[in-house]
């Protein structure tokens, strides 16, 4: 097995990718095992975000690694929260806080189309000078009212119209077929496969 250092401390990530990637013969190891400090994400992309994320991991570890930075685009705000979704209301992080200043920026909008964005950034080592970046995005709209307990984030006010229900109402194996972060993750499996 090859070692891969994941740029992130969310459990549920590393599960997802440990999953995805151990077929292709890669060990993926969250960045706090080997005592990676979280990187700044000071951009304003996502794909310079992702980027900075696993060239620090790789750069304190000597390992390849993988990063993704994530959010929703909210139309009628002109693209935010975008990159500042998980810390929109401020800190400490709250996705009820976020949910709710979401819903309040949006009063009295017509326009409610959104969409989620995921990066992810692949690097070979801190200074490749050709990481592997897959995007995935999925649409739909923000509601007002939150349905569904699966999810998180702003996933119960994501709607689907074509599915009649929101991202928290669907069960998560088929959430992963359609979500933005699905989408990015075939993408990166099929770059990572030609390269096995």
């Amino acid at each position: 097995m090859k070692k891969l250092v994941l740029a992130s401390n969310n459990t549920g990530k590393l599960r997802e990718f440990q999953a995805l990637l151990a077929p292709l013969g890669w060990e993926v190891v969250p960045q706090v095992e080997l005592g990676v400090p979280e990187a700044d994400e000071p951009h304003c992309t996502f794909v310079e975000n992702a980027l900075a994320k696993a060239r620090h991991a790789s750069e304190h570890t000597g390992l390849p690694a993988l990063a993704d930075d994530s959010g929703i685009c909210v139309n009628a705000l002109q693209g935010a929260p975008g990159v500042y979704s998980a810390r929109f209301a401020g800190v400490p992080k709250s996705d009820e806080r976020n949910n709710a200043l979401l819903i309040e920026k949006l009063a009295g909008e017509t326009d409610r189309r959104a969409h989620y964005v995921c990066v992810l950034a692949f690097v070979r080592n801190a200074e490749d000078p050709q990481p592997i970046i897959a995007e995935g995005e999925w649409h739909g709209a923000i509601i007002d009212t939150p349905r569904g307990s699966d999810g998180f984030g702003y996933d119960p006010y994501f709607y689907l119209p074509q599915m009649e229900q929101t991202a928290a109402e669907l069960a998560p194996a088929l959430k992963n077929t359609l979500s933005h972060r699905g989408a990015a993750c075939r993408l990166l499996l099929a770059r990572l496969q030609l390269e096995s």
